[in-house]
């Protein structure tokens, strides 16, 4: 059997930020209650015979938990499952909550990564995205978690925030490259339903659709430019530091979620648990159908830069490439929308910008 990752959700924030549709609440009174819970949840699993190369500890806000609860967790997982020894195990942390964790206990522990939410270098974006840190936060919280031993560090970026320039995202992109860090992920700003931007949608200046493009496109430029190659659509990495829990996901792996709103893929099944902490609590499990067919792997694939290689759908599907899928991917190359070389298709940087439009035209012609 394949190494599987473990994916543990940390429902809890400090406060909403005006953009986020993640789940998520602000009580710190369930933070005892949510720890035993989980770690008991964990303890019963089903699949604790499986080998595990990745952990990642999302949310939320999992620094808001305090080190000894999220060792407390991740002790648990180590009991429970067999952990291999090059693992990573990542940590989101929030420059604001970080400053009150002990980044030499996590590393002690085992926690070898961390993904810090930055956003933005520029104080007027991150007041604009409702965030309560300072660009000195994150750069702090990047300096104390090296002098902790953490070689590994990510920070996220948001394009596209009301007001924001070229001149401010380029600053924002040097930031991250001063800090040093290994990872960036970087992201178009998505107005979603139950936030407090969706509420004021019309009176933000948003970006149209050829300004996002631009910045996209810019954003890839300038990573580039400061050796951050580009693996995946909305992530940029140094050589040999690709997200490797994520990249389980667009790899089709498989991988086991635990908290409300975490998804598991295990044994060609999906399933998740609500939006819910009481429904966590309550043991519901919502069943999601089947998993790795054919469709989702190429939808997975293709976000990748690597690409979507067709020997593989023969190998793993017993897929015989038609005529029309070949005509399609002919199309999309004479529009610099996908490359075709070694069997591979792969999208371009512009193909990114109309990714969904693109797999679907791809799988409609199988």
């Amino acid at each position: 059997m394949n190494n599987i990752g473990i994916y543990i959700h940390i429902p809890f924030c400090e406060q909403k930020c005006n953009y986020c549709d993640f789940y998520s609440i602000c009580d710190k009174s369930e933070f005892d209650r949510y720890t035993e819970k989980l770690i008991s949840v964990i303890k019963q699993s089903k699949y604790t015979d499986r080998v595990v190369d990745t952990i990642y500890f999302g949310g939320g806000t999992p620094s808001v938990l305090g080190e000894k609860r999220l060792v407390a967790i991740l002790n648990t997982i180590k009991q429970s499952f067999e952990i291999t020894k090059d693992a990573e195990i990542t940590l989101e942390v929030n420059p604001c909550s970080a400053e009150y964790i002990d980044f030499s206990v996590l590393k002690s522990c085992g926690f070898n990564r961390l993904s810090i939410g930055l956003q933005s270098s520029n104080e007027k974006e991150l007041k604009t995205l409702g965030r309560r840190h300072s660009a000195k936060d994150a750069q702090d919280t990047v300096k104390r978690a090296r002098c902790a031993g953490f070689d590994n560090i990510s920070l996220d970026l948001m394009l596209c925030i009301p007001h924001q320039t070229k001149n401010s995202l380029t600053e924002s992109i040097k930031f991250c490259k001063d800090c040093g860090v290994e990872h960036i992920s970087a992201y178009i700003l998505k107005i979603e339903e139950n936030t407090p931007f969706y509420k004021i949608k019309n009176e933000l200046n948003l970006f149209n659709d050829d300004e996002q493009a631009q910045f996209y496109l810019h954003a890839v430029e300038q990573l580039d430019k400061f050796g951050y190659h580009q693996y995946e659509i909305s992530n940029f990495s140094k050589p040999q530091y690709e997200g490797k829990h994520n990249l389980k996901y667009w790899h089709d792996e498989e991988y086991l979620g635990f908290g409300p709103s975490a998804h598991s893929f295990i044994d060609s099944k999906r399933y998740y648990y609500n939006r819910s902490l009481d429904d966590f609590y309550n043991d519901l499990i919502i069943e999601d159908g089947k998993g790795g067919e054919i469709a989702e792997y190429i939808m997975l694939r293709l976000r990748l830069k690597e690409g979507l290689k067709l020997t593989n759908l023969k190998d793993k599907y017993n897929y015989t490439v038609k005529k029309s899928l070949l005509t399609m991917v002919n199309k999309l190359c004479d529009n610099q929308l996908v490359t075709f070389k070694n069997d591979t298709i792969a999208l371009t940087t512009k193909g990114f910008l109309v990714s969904n439009s693109i797999i679907n035209y791809i799988i409609e012609s199988l």
